[in-house]
């Protein structure tokens, strides 16, 4: 055996399974890399994926990339602009969520674990910049169109969901290593259960800034590039 080969036998052998927070990720994804289609967006976060088991020091080998998110709701919902009550399943977001989970199940060793939306909470609200605005008076009610409201939508479950598969793959024994894609700190009693069990627990927080405090309750945390001329942009 080669020199080479051997240094690569002696490296540490690693089963690792990738947790991806989907909201979060649709959300990073687009601010990073701008808007895609389903196919795009699938197809990147598959290579994204695949990107975090290059390792100088470890041999990873990928268990199963478990996606979490909710399925797009198709309420009919009131819209104080136009006055009028639409289908949220005619609007071009339903069509693209609906293609973009499709085409998930289509990525192998994907595994996709769906919350459900609060369809109580959804609702048009002001956005907070023509809220100000108009607080100030700078612009009157007359003033506000389509493009000043957001959808507020509330996923149900999907924490849970992360929460549970942390605690079935530690305690089965199914992994070594988990990579978590997300930005939330709800997952801090779940990474802490994780470490006390030996697990190698790291945060893909995307770029984005975490709260300090975090940064005990994991084992490292690492982005990696995906396309290099866009992240030296960025920088």
């Amino acid at each position: 055996m080669d020199n080479e080969n051997k240094r690569k036998f002696e490296r540490h052998q690693i089963r690792t399974a990738i947790l991806v927070d989907g909201g979060f990720y649709r959300k990073r994804a687009k601010a990073l890399w701008g808007n895609k289609t389903p196919a795009e967006r699938a197809n990147e976060l598959n290579d994204y994926c695949y990107k975090h088991l290059q390792d100088k020091y470890e041999n990873r080998y990928l268990y199963r990339v478990f996606y979490y998110d909710c399925p797009p709701i198709g309420k009919n919902i009131y819209n104080p602009i136009t006055q009028k009550t639409t289908s949220l399943e005619a609007t071009p977001e339903y069509s693209w969520m609906t293609e973009f989970l499709k085409e998930l199940k289509h990525h192998r060793k994907f595994a996709l674990r769906m919350g459900r939306i609060n369809d109580t909470q959804v609702q048009y609200s002001l956005k907070p910049d023509p809220t100000k605005k108009l607080l100030r008076g700078d612009i009157n009610l007359t003033d506000i169109t389509l493009s000043d409201l957001q959808l507020n939508i509330e996923q149900k479950g999907v924490d849970m969901r992360i929460g549970v598969d942390i605690s079935s793959l530690v305690f089965k024994h199914q992994v070594t290593q988990i990579i978590l894609i997300s930005g939330d700190s709800d997952f801090v009693p779940a990474a802490k259960q994780a470490r006390r069990e030996g697990i190698d627990f790291i945060l893909d927080p995307m770029r984005s800034t975490i709260k300090d405090d975090l940064f005990e309750h994991i084992d490292g945390i690492r982005t990696p590039t995906l396309y290099r001329k866009k992240q030296e942009e960025l920088k």
